[in-house]
């Protein structure tokens, strides 16, 4: 049996904004461990095309994202919450192997469970291509 990982739902514009918070600064770690324990041990992501089932997976997909997506830095916004479920925008910046930067951008919606953790993560996402000097991240 798990913690509570505070703010639970259902939120309140206060709580929503701390969740989102919480949520850029983990993922901005780059540490897949640490970020996974905020979801369910059986969580359900769609990121772009793929599908992800529980912890273990996202730890081995957050490996995979950034051992391409080098120099990764992360900005969420929150668009609206209601309950235990949030809309999120995004974007962050990095570059690939060959130096080339891309900006993506995109929406997640998020669904929590009562304890805090986040049962459900669905993200639509879209890379653009950008220079080095254009980054605002």
């Amino acid at each position: 049996m798990e913690n509570k990982r505070f703010p639970v739902p259902p939120f309140d514009e206060e709580s929503a904004l701390q969740k989102v918070q919480a949520a850029q600064d983990a993922w901005n770690t780059k540490d897949p461990e640490k970020i996974a324990l905020a979801y369910t041990i059986d969580t359900e992501w769609r990121n772009r095309t793929e599908f992800i089932n529980g912890r273990e997976q996202v730890i081995e997909f957050l490996k995979r994202k950034w051992a391409k997506e080098l120099d990764y830095k992360l900005k969420k916004e929150l668009w609206g919450f209601r309950g235990n479920r949030m809309a999120v925008r995004f974007e962050y910046e990095w570059h690939d192997e060959s130096g080339q930067w891309y900006r993506s951008y995109g929406n997640e919606l998020w669904e929590f469970n009562e304890d805090g953790y986040m049962a459900k993560r669905y993200a639509s996402i879209n890379d653009l291509p950008i220079a080095e000097s254009e980054r605002k991240l």
